[in-house]
């Protein structure tokens, strides 16, 4: 079993809405049984709280399903442990991982890498949506960045 990670800051908005994403994929791809996915936070101010209602909103109007009354978690030492590859929305934090990963620092890496390297998007980071509102802006990283994502583990792994 893969175990994928996406961090972001309070896990209220990017990287649920990339957990859903991916998920999504993973579900249509038969891959439910080889790959498990989850999201948290670096941060433990949102730690209880539920989904952001724009991340809802875009992932509902795309049919994404994803359990809105899921609660916001901070990473844990045992999240570094049992993931394979943690991947981070934005530098600040993937310096977070690789700061207080320990051992399991190297996991870490950008979420939007595979798709820097695929060509589908030139940014590094994935803008908060929580501060400027453009979930959309932020649905449509996501997406492209999910499917480098499968796209890279599927070859690596024999998917």
């Amino acid at each position: 079993m893969i175990k994928v990670l996406f961090v972001c800051t309070g896990n209220i908005c990017r990287s649920p809405m990339a957990e859903a994403v991916f998920q999504d994929m993973v579900n249509k791809a038969g891959l439910s049984d080889r790959i498990h996915v989850d999201s948290v936070g670096t941060s433990g101010e949102e730690v209880g709280n539920t989904i952001h209602r724009g991340t809802m909103g875009v992932l509902s109007k795309h049919g994404i399903p994803y359990n809105p009354r899921r609660p916001a978690r901070e990473i844990t030492d045992a999240d570094f442990a049992r993931s394979d590859v943690l991947l981070a929305m934005e530098h600040s934090h993937l310096n977070f991982l690789r700061r207080y990963g320990g051992t399991h620092a190297g996991k870490a890496r950008l979420f939007l890498h595979d798709a820097r390297e695929a060509g589908t998007v030139t940014m590094e980071n994935v803008p908060d949506p929580w501060y400027d509102g453009q979930f959309d802006r932020t649905y449509d990283l996501v997406t492209k960045g999910c499917a480098a994502l499968l796209s890279r583990l599927r070859a690596e792994h024999g998917l």
